[in-house]
């Protein structure tokens, strides 16, 4: 009776990590750390097609290369996704609102899909003004929320992301750090926060999937205890 009573210990081998990884601060570290290379492989994909576009401009020292083209966006923006991933899982379970809508991988490559494309609308589709193409780019990301979000908590966080995204990317231009082509509000492009909106819904769609496994394997040991 005694053992039944006891408090049940996490299996040994936690979701798709090393079979030794058995504590959640470890599991944590390991999400993170895909979070951050999920991050920096997508600035990458997304940097060269904006410079194709020549969009972003970056001093000509800099640009030799897709991997040497301002050598810090790549890390910033894969610490911005291991913070975003791990934050929505967070909120999730400090609001008790665990996210249930379309959680399977095939979803969320979906979603990564569909960014993806907003980011390449953004570069190479010719709109007759910017207003046009902020109203296309802003349809587009709350359609991608309402596909393969539609929480409360997502929306909220992916709006408080692109603004913080947007301050920091107009104190970068605004200090000469880098610049755009063709501002038309403020320093910057008005659409970066429909991107940046985009960018927060997946990454946070992404966290909560690597999240799912730890929980799952922890709900699956206490219901067979």
């Amino acid at each position: 009776m005694a053992e039944n009573d006891a408090t049940p210990t996490l299996p040994k081998k936690c979701g798709p990590y090393i079979s030794s990884v058995t504590s959640h601060g470890m599991n944590l570290v390991i999400r993170g750390i895909v979070l951050f290379f999920i991050g920096v492989f997508l600035a990458l994909v997304l940097n060269l097609l904006q410079i194709q576009r020549n969009v972003t401009l970056f001093p000509p020292d800099v640009i030799t290369s897709i991997f040497s083209s301002a050598w810090w966006v790549p890390p910033c923006c894969g610490t911005a996704s291991a913070v975003i991933g791990l934050l929505y899982p967070c909120m999730d379970r400090h609001l008790g609102e665990p996210h249930k809508f379309k959680r399977e991988w095939s979803s969320v490559m979906r979603c990564v899909a569909v960014f993806v494309g907003i980011n390449h609308a953004s570069a190479k589709v010719d709109f007759d003004n910017n207003i046009q193409l902020s109203l296309t780019l802003a349809a587009l990301s709350i359609g991608l929320w309402w596909t393969f979000d539609r929480s409360r908590s997502g929306f909220g966080l992916g709006i408080g992301i692109a603004f913080l995204a947007t301050l920091v990317s107009q104190l970068l231009v605004y200090n000469g750090v880098y610049q755009y082509t063709s501002p038309d509000f403020l320093y910057v492009r008005s659409w970066l926060p429909c991107i940046f909106f985009a960018g927060g819904i997946t990454m946070g769609n992404i966290g909560r999937q690597l999240a799912m496994y730890e929980c799952k394997v922890i709900a699956e040991k206490s219901h067979e205890d």
